[in-house]
């Protein structure tokens, strides 16, 4: 049983499953009142017969379009595209589909991107970027479909996620001193980002506030720098760094070996980011934190469906927890597991 041009009908849904044309289409969307056996009996024969809603006719009956933006200037997409796939897990179930537009640093062409989102009628728009601590050269608070930020700074009274920097300095931390290190050094990037300040707060407070922190830039050179800067010094070395982003582990670790300095056996190293194309082709392998970009992508999807359901969401910032992924750089201490949270 088939509808015009061989596709299965909401109509054909219902006879199969034994359930009116209402109760297929609640059952679907997670509506209304029935069973949960007759909601999973029709979204399994659904699944049996590839059963697609019509995007259109959805969209006319709910004066929504099942699109969604995501508005970036990070080109790179070393932070969007680990929050884009978050947000598309999130609602490719719920037959939403989300289309990128980066905009570099560049006001007018924000503009035009934005225009072209609310040309297609977007449900919403995900606003995500490479810093948490600055906004998006363009200003989306008066825009007439909601706005959720990610990774990037958002207006007043809006929605935002970002990772708990301090959080994942703290599990780095902790780590190296319960595997026995004892004299740590935090090496990372420009003071200025507000990252920077809250993982060296975090890093002062598990190891003291006479710790050492040197500020730079995010580069290996930096890393290859600081470790020059620190065994060129006079007085005791530290046997363990930990280092605000993997590109500045992977220069302190150049740097060591050339000195003739092993790690882990005689320095522990654990960076920041968890870039894998960094972290795992390291050698040895990089102990990094995992900011989970993607978890936070996930809930900024949940809650742009949720505003575009017409659902309230209080405003303010949500910090998601990060995550410790353990390799060989820092030894094979006292903890046993990989991921620590």
């Amino acid at each position: 049983m088939r509808g015009k041009g061989g596709r299965q009908t909401i109509r054909d849904l219902a006879a199969m499953a034994g359930v009116s044309i209402s109760t297929a289409s609640k059952a679907l969307n997670d509506t209304g009142r029935m069973g949960e056996e007759t909601r999973q009996r029709v979204k399994r024969v659904a699944r049996e017969i590839g059963f697609r809603p019509n995007a259109l006719a959805q969209g006319l009956l709910s004066k929504r379009s099942f699109t969604i933006g995501l508005l970036t200037n990070d080109t790179y997409g070393r932070f969007t595209l680990p929050v884009m796939a978050g947000v598309s897990e999130a609602l490719v179930d719920r037959g939403v589909s989300v289309f990128l537009c980066a905009i570099e640093d560049d006001p007018a062409l924000g503009q035009v991107h934005v225009d072209a989102m609310l040309d297609k009628q977007v449900d919403g728009i995900i606003a995500t970027g490479k810093r948490v601590d600055r906004r998006l050269p363009i200003d989306l608070s008066d825009v007439p479909v909601p706005v959720v930020y990610a990774f990037t700074e958002g207006g007043p009274d809006s929605v935002s996620f970002r990772s708990d920097d301090a959080h994942g300095a703290t599990l780095a931390v902790e780590w190296l001193k319960a595997s026995g290190r004892q004299r740590i050094v935090h090496v990372t990037g420009p003071e200025d980002f507000f990252s920077v300040r809250e993982r060296s707060g975090a890093f002062r407070a598990v190891t003291g506030n006479g710790a050492t922190v040197l500020f730079g830039e995010w580069s290996e050179t930096w890393g290859r720098d600081a470790v020059d800067r620190i065994w060129s010094s006079p007085g005791e070395k530290p046997d363990a760094l930990f280092c605000g982003n993997d590109q500045i582990a992977r220069g302190a670790v150049d740097a060591l070996r050339e000195r003739g300095i092993r790690v882990p056996e005689d320095v522990a190293i654990v960076g920041f980011d968890n870039w894998e194309i960094v972290a795992a082709q390291m050698r040895p392998p990089l102990t990094s934190v995992d900011m989970d970009l993607k978890e936070l992508g996930r809930q900024a999807g949940l809650t742009i469906l949720a505003l575009a359901e017409g659902q309230p969401v209080e405003p303010g910032v949500r910090t998601l927890p990060c995550r410790l992924v353990v390799r060989q750089s820092c030894g094979v201490g006292s903890p046993k597991t990989e991921k620590r949270r």
